[in-house]
């Protein structure tokens, strides 16, 4: 389509402005991979991108390709359910990750000791970033379930992971996805609004005696 086109479609009637310029071909990739850097979240604990060498291999590392899902040890609140995961898990629990991202926290707690987890999202690179890098750290697939809760399949799921896609009104109907037992952990580092959506079923999946971890929520957010 012509520029001439273009402002006759929204109704423009004079043809604006503008400026062509030839600039040089940026490697977008090197530049997001730049961006990202090994994160020691507590001593002995260090979140570190795929194509970086761990600054302490004798360190517990979490190996991660972050993509375009969220998730990356960095931002505070990711910090802040590392901590509580690192700190409350003592061997043998069931973990429920609601917004799951890459896969960051789920994949934690089996490496301090979870017996099982499930992570859920309604994104479906999410759920194709977290199942890639469950395989980046070891995790079998009868550790780990990924669950893309949404409308419809997305194709950008890997087939070589055990996921499932849901359909129905609740996005988040996740008495329909997950292991029929309740848990001893779930954390959800989501947005507010959808947390407070999630209430009830964050509660009903919890154990009596388990461990919410609730994080995402601005300080400008709390009355």
């Amino acid at each position: 389509m012509s520029i001439s086109h273009a402002a006759d479609s929204i109704g423009l009637k004079e043809r604006p402005r503008y400026e062509v310029k030839i600039i040089e071909e940026d490697d977008w990739m090197k530049g997001a991979q730049e961006s990202f850097h090994p994160v020691e979240v507590t001593e002995g604990l260090w979140v570190v991108p795929k194509w970086i060498t761990p600054p302490d291999i004798q360190a517990m590392n979490i190996i991660l390709n972050p993509g375009l899902a969220f998730g990356i040890g960095d931002h505070p609140t990711t910090k802040l359910c590392l901590l509580l995961l690192h700190d409350r898990i003592k061997g043998g629990e069931y973990i429920l990750d609601y917004g799951t991202g890459t896969g960051i926290l789920a994949i934690a707690a089996l490496k301090f000791g979870a017996a099982f987890a499930v992570g859920v999202d309604i994104d479906s690179q999410a759920i194709a970033s977290a199942s890639k890098n469950a395989t980046l750290n070891n995790i079998r697939p009868d550790k780990l379930q990924l669950h893309l809760i949404a409308s419809q399949t997305s194709s950008s799921c890997r087939d070589d992971w055990p996921s499932r896609v849901v359909e129905g009104e609740n996005a988040f109907e996740i008495d329909k996805v997950t292991h029929k037992d309740k848990y001893d952990v779930v954390i959800a580092n989501i947005f507010l609004n959808p947390m407070l959506n999630l209430a009830d079923q964050i509660i009903f999946s919890a154990k009596p005696g388990a461990i919410i971890g609730l994080s995402g929520i601005l300080s400008e957010q709390v009355v």
